[in-house]
């Protein structure tokens, strides 16, 4: 059989990734697909720009509609970035009836509901693997491994600029800004940090996986989102004094109620496995009711292992190329007639156990009013930690560990603690799991 002839909107880190990974391992290729893959025509902003691979064979343009209208083309790898000309680019290669493979989370977290449906009406695949957890197929894992499972609840580190953050900061005692300078140096972290460190990137992420696990829309405006910019050294020490280790986790949960969608700093027993995921890696914990917790775990960024996800999209598109389209593996795992109406839960409503750090005047009585107002919120104290006060201070930190409670009760709580006039500065409060298997 003739080649797929492919085109590629984008040769930066993971388009030039892609190619090389293409020519690399091209017989290997040809056995699993069972033809040919040749990119034949790219885009790029710059023509001019050292790249990473050959693009010899490749035609060039800075034009990406010259690329999605090009009749020879089958399928379109969007590895552009952005939400405004790439969903343009994927509509208009829809449209001209074209599969296409991207690794762009965003537009898929954003328009992806739109843009499955235009595929399905025109009988093509879009395939997205790499827009979550890099190298890592955690959406092939979730939406065809575990497709005999419940999932009743996912959770994974699946931003590694801030996993590598909050790692240096434990293993070196060194605070947030400056492990931020030296990842922006390494280039982990882009000059304006705010996707990454604020928990937007790992929302786009945590928004498809909850689709995908719990056969629902995605709906990435409910996501809940917090960052980690206000975690300190003392936070990261403490909780490890306390048995338990920081990370940036996005967490989906199915309750009676609806589904839990959150990215927030979280304690996690350090004895877990996701606890000992350091450095730029990804990891990602699910829970089936049949198979109970499983990690994947990898590097979920650079321009090879991201290829890997990318290639291993269009092996598959280029596999099915021929097969009825009513017979395909659906964009979000569910058919979709049969996605659920489930609600995302406001954060009001999620329990959770937590961690609290006060900083108090060190006088008599002070515990006591703190104490009375968790109680006053049906909230039971853990373990606590009172800590000697700094040389020459007149405060003192304390630090409590909660059992569950509802994040409304510890929001009214928090309330009236910082309202005490012995409070010498705002509580700090990072949510706990346990994510037993």
């Amino acid at each position: 059989m003739n080649p797929v002839k492919v085109g590629v909107l984008g040769l930066g880190t993971v388009g030039g990734g892609t190619v090389n990974v293409l020519s690399r391992n091209a017989a290997e290729i040809v056995r699993r697909a069972g033809r040919g893959i040749e990119i034949v025509h790219a885009s790029a902003r710059d023509l001019r720009k050292p790249r990473i691979c050959s693009t010899t064979g490749i035609k060039l343009t800075q034009d990406p509609f010259e690329v999605v209208n090009n009749p020879e083309i089958e399928v379109i790898i969007e590895l552009m970035g952005g939400t405004t000309v790439a969903r343009e680019v994927v509509m208009a290669a829809i449209a001209n009836g074209k599969h296409v493979v991207t690794a762009n989370k965003a537009l898929i977290a954003k328009y992806g509901n739109e843009i499955f449906a235009a595929a399905r009406k025109k009988g093509v695949m879009v395939s997205f693997e790499a827009a979550v957890a890099g190298g890592i197929p955690i959406i092939k894992a979730i939406r065809e491994g575990l497709a005999g499972n419940r999932i009743e609840w996912l959770a994974g580190i699946i931003n590694g600029t801030g996993n590598f953050i909050l790692t240096e900061m434990r293993d070196k005692g060194r605070d947030f800004a400056d492990v931020l300078a030296e990842a922006q140096q390494l280039g982990y972290a882009e000059a304006d940090p705010t996707f990454d460190v604020e928990g937007i990137d790992a929302a786009h992420k945590l928004t498809i996986l909850a689709s995908i696990a719990f056969g629902i829309p995605l709906q990435f405006e409910k996501a809940y989102t917090e960052g980690i910019a206000r975690i300190t050294r003392q936070d990261v020490g403490y909780a490890e004094e306390l048995g338990y280790r920081i990370k940036h986790l996005g967490i989906a949960r199915r309750t009676e109620h609806g589904i839990e969608l959150r990215v927030h700093p979280t304690l996690i027993p350090y004895r877990r496995l996701i606890a000992n995921v350091d450095g730029v890696m990804n990891a990602v914990l699910v829970k089936g009711d049949a198979v109970g917790a499983t990690l994947y775990y990898g590097a979920g960024a650079g321009a090879d292992p991201t290829a890997s996800a990318v290639v291993a999209d269009l092996v598959d598109v280029v596999r099915t190329l021929t097969a009825d389209p009513e017979n395909r593996v659906p964009h979000l795992a569910f058919q979709p007639d049969a996605l659920s109406d489930m609600p995302i839960l406001p954060m009001e409503q999620v329990e959770t156990a937590y961690y609290l750090r006060l900083q108090a005047q060190d006088r008599p009585g002070v515990l006591a009013d703190v104490t009375r107002i968790l109680a006053d919120q049906d909230i039971s104290i853990e373990a606590m930690l009172q800590k000697p006060s700094a040389a020459g201070a007149s405060d003192v930190p304390i630090v409590m560990l909660t059992h569950r409670t509802r994040e409304q009760r510890m929001n009214e709580a928090i309330r009236r603690i910082e309202a005490l006039g012995a409070m010498t500065a705002p509580v700090m409060r990072i949510r706990m799991e346990h994510l037993k298997g």
